[in-house]
């Protein structure tokens, strides 16, 4: 899923239309209210971010969705020849930019060129958040440069957290996903296992915040 947030609807339904015609999935929003409303239900692979919105303008949401942990993919949407706002975008973690007006074979190509980067970075098996580090393929986490033990709930726990940093996840939904449907049990499982969790990842355990009335995420450095 791709998230497209541009206010101009005639830019932003062609941008649409071009992803869907190459065959991804594709959102788009208006402003930054909008953005943050289905980006806490879903966890885009990419977004594409334009600069000039009304409200929350495009820097202060790449800032906020770093400061929280998150690093999912994003592309800048700048004018044409305003340096200075591409150079504090890639300082605050973008990750591509295209510059206003741009067509729709560059978008695709900027699109194709970061999601292949992220799928490289994938595939080497290492996740790697804040001072923990997940290695899949080896299944062994340290923390603080330190091994830690995980059962296998825990381990799974932490992998969908670091698969998705800065999204919420409900009590239900990890229930679900990580102890899958058939069973039957109570969402105090899931804070058990958060409890553990925290203790095993001694000063990184800090980073797996509870977000009161909804669930956990796992957050930025303190």
């Amino acid at each position: 899923m791709i998230f497209c947030v541009e206010d101009d609807n005639g830019i932003r339904d062609l941008m649409l239309y071009t992803l869907n015609t190459a065959g991804f999935e594709a959102r788009g929003f208006s402003d930054g209210a909008s953005f943050w409303d289905a980006f806490r239900s879903q966890s885009p692979e990419l977004v594409l971010l334009d600069i000039m919105l009304p409200g929350e303008d495009g820097i202060c949401i790449l800032k906020r969705l770093r400061s929280e942990g998150s690093q999912v993919p994003v592309i800048m949407a700048t004018a044409k020849g305003t340096e200075y706002d591409k150079v504090i975008g890639l300082d605050l973690g973008a990750d591509d930019y295209l510059a206003k007006p741009f067509g729709m074979m560059e978008m695709m190509s900027r699109v194709k060129a970061v999601l292949r980067r992220v799928s490289q970075s994938a595939q080497s098996g290492v996740l790697s958040h804040c001072g923990i580090q997940m290695d899949t393929a080896q299944h062994m986490v340290t923390a603080d440069g330190t091994q830690t033990e995980l059962t296998f709930k825990e381990y799974e726990l932490l992998r969908k957290f670091m698969e998705n940093p800065g999204r919420v996840f409900t009590r239900e939904q990890l229930l679900t996903s990580i102890w899958s449907d058939a069973y039957i049990g109570e969402t105090r499982t899931v804070d058990v296992h958060i409890g553990t969790l925290r203790t095993k990842l001694g000063r990184c355990g800090c980073l797996i915040e509870t977000v009161r009335g909804v669930g956990y995420r796992l957050g930025a450095e303190k």
